[in-house]
């Protein structure tokens, strides 16, 4: 059996804010799970599109009931490979573990673009897979173990989006500073 997630959001932020606060947004007070991000590749292919692959460490936990031989080491590598028009204003981010893919494997989809009726907001559509092939009678309870922790993980990771988005409206508006008095 697979689990599946679907949900789409709006930021109140044009695309290409949207898009720079991805790249920072760790660290931030919402992602302490997230240990290390390490660029892999980088280019920009022949039509325009910026292409990247990072490699990011996090760390979780197993629920209690989990068997504790079977996970020796909570943390987990994720490989994110997106791309990004900037003519088009579409980013498409792909992420899924590395390790730890026959306790559970989550394989996620993110597609941001410019929203159709406002183009100073960002319309975000996440989807994710969570498949477990561990057997023993625990498959599906794992499985609902990991969609239920992704939905938890994925409100957060909007509320980092925020913070790091207001961090560059801050900053933004520090620069003109002349605006303010008009």
């Amino acid at each position: 059996m697979v689990k599946f997630y679907s949900h789409a959001f709006n930021y109140d932020y044009q695309w290409q804010n949207v898009t720079l606060a991805f790249w920072l947004r760790y660290p931030n007070p919402f992602a302490s799970h997230v240990l290390a991000v390490d660029v892999l590749d980088r280019y920009v292919d022949e039509n325009g599109i910026l292409k990247t692959t990072r490699l990011v460490l996090k760390k979780g936990k197993a629920p209690k009931w989990f068997p504790e031989n079977f996970l020796k080491n909570s943390e987990a590598f994720i490989i994110e490979e997106s791309e990004v028009d900037p003519k088009n204003k579409t980013m498409i981010t792909r992420t899924k573990n590395l390790n730890h893919v026959r306790v559970m494997q989550i394989e996620e989809t993110q597609i941001f673009k410019q929203h159709e009726q406002n183009p100073d907001w960002t319309a975000c559509k996440t989807e994710a897979r969570i498949i477990s092939r561990f057997g023993w009678g625990l498959t599906s309870r794992i499985e609902g173990f990991g969609q239920s922790t992704f939905i938890a993980n994925a409100a957060k990771a909007r509320k980092g989006m925020q913070h790091i988005l207001q961090k560059i409206r801050e900053k933004q508006a520090s620069r003109a500073p002349f605006l303010h008095q008009i």
